[in-house]
């Protein structure tokens, strides 16, 4: 994959450009992982308590 058209990295990094794909949406993308961390977390206490109380009515 390319990421832009020049033969070497000598000479200042503003006239390269940019050197990685989706430049400006670091901080949606970091937004994006936090939300998706808090309902995964989310989802997994659920579950978990679902399933101790699953057992818990199975086993009283």
């Amino acid at each position: 994959m390319t990421t832009g058209d020049f033969t070497d990295w000598a000479g200042t990094i503003a006239e390269i450009g940019p050197v990685y794909p989706f430049v400006g949406t670091e901080f949606l993308l970091v937004i994006a992982g936090v939300v998706f961390w808090v309902a995964w977390h989310i989802a997994q206490l659920r579950s978990e308590a679902n399933r101790l109380r699953e057992e818990d009515d199975k086993y009283s």
